[in-house]
């Protein structure tokens, strides 16, 4: 099947998925094969440190017409990852896959109805999460918390299986942001989107590479990267805590001047003023993310370094 002018591009990033992989070969081609589709794979390795990449070469040779492999040459992460995918995508519909098979290869053809509906960006809902209840309980919290900040309605942020568009794929080729967060920033730039519910199964082998840290690093980037909301309420809550501060102070150098001095409101008065560092640092450390964010994109350094890519001699230019 020719991919001169695929209809289907699916990004895959991969990072240390060699017990993965065999499985994912053996369902993604068989799936996309059904679909009766020009369709294209990128598997994008994002300096993975088992035998990923062999095995991606592997599958490069036995599959190479429609099969392409961007080679990283370190980690850079798995949005990076993705954001190379899309820059070599060439279909008219991007979907964005895990390795991992928590969302079932199959299932790419329920996105593709909903894009051949007119829709412009097809987010997902996973139907039945097989997560850790931390991870479900902390994913609820980070929904909601990054819906009234950003007025982003994605009813489940953490599932990576979504189409898009070319035209949102070209617009976010166009930004070179070194931060983001790609659902987010494609719902940005839909006009027609939906959601759909796809399927959820457990980790097929290996394990999560996303740690509590690493959620919560991924919900920074969320609202520091689309809302200045986070800065505004803490200037809000400054100015009342500056009230409330001012009031105090007033209130106490009248009790002085009429009851005398207070010896027992000694440690009430430490517990106020703890209180107050804690949130002034709080609010120094949010400032610093907004900081370092600015300072990580005046650098203008690449977001990631291609050591090579795997594709057919008629795929390159």
């Amino acid at each position: 099947m020719s991919t001169a002018s695929p209809k289907l591009s699916v990004v895959i990033p991969v990072y240390n998925e060699e017990a993965t992989l065999p499985a994912l070969f053996a369902r993604l081609y068989p799936a996309l094969d059904q679909l009766g589709i020009a369709y294209e794979i990128l598997f994008t390795n994002d300096g993975s440190r088992d035998k990923s990449a062999a095995l991606l070469a592997d599958q490069f040779r036995a599959r190479p017409d429609v099969t392409r492999v961007i080679l990283f040459n370190g980690n850079f992460g798995q949005h990076r990852a993705i954001l190379a995918g899309f820059a070599h995508a060439r279909g008219e519909c991007i979907v964005t896959l895990d390795a991992d098979l928590q969302n079932p290869p199959e299932d790419i053809g329920v996105l593709l109805a909903e894009f051949d509906k007119g829709h412009d960006y097809v987010g997902s809902i996973r139907r039945q999460r097989n997560d850790s209840l931390w991870r479900h309980l902390a994913s609820r919290a980070m929904n909601r918390l990054r819906e009234k900040i950003t007025r982003i309605h994605m009813t489940d942020q953490g599932c990576m299986m979504r189409a898009y568009s070319r035209r949102i794929i070209d617009t976010i080729n166009q930004c070179n942001e070194m931060h983001t967060f790609i659902p987010a920033l494609a719902y940005s730039f839909a006009q027609n989107p939906t959601e759909v519910v796809v399927g959820h199964e457990e980790r097929h082998a290996g394990e999560s590479k996303y740690s509590l840290y690493s959620l919560i690093r991924l919900n920074f980037d969320l609202m520091t990267g689309f809302s200045i909301v986070p800065l505004q309420f803490f200037s809000m809550l400054g100015m009342l805590l500056s009230l409330g501060s001012g009031i105090l102070v007033v209130y106490m150098l009248l009790r002085r001047l009429l009851l005398g001095p207070e010896v027992e409101g000694v440690f009430t008065l430490f517990a106020i003023t703890f209180f107050l560092i804690g949130i002034a640092l709080f609010g120094i450390g949010l400032l610093g993310e907004y900081i370092g964010r600015i300072y990580h994109e005046v650098r203008h350094r690449p977001r990631y370094l291609i050591a090579g890519i795997l594709q057919a001699e008629d795929d390159k230019q």
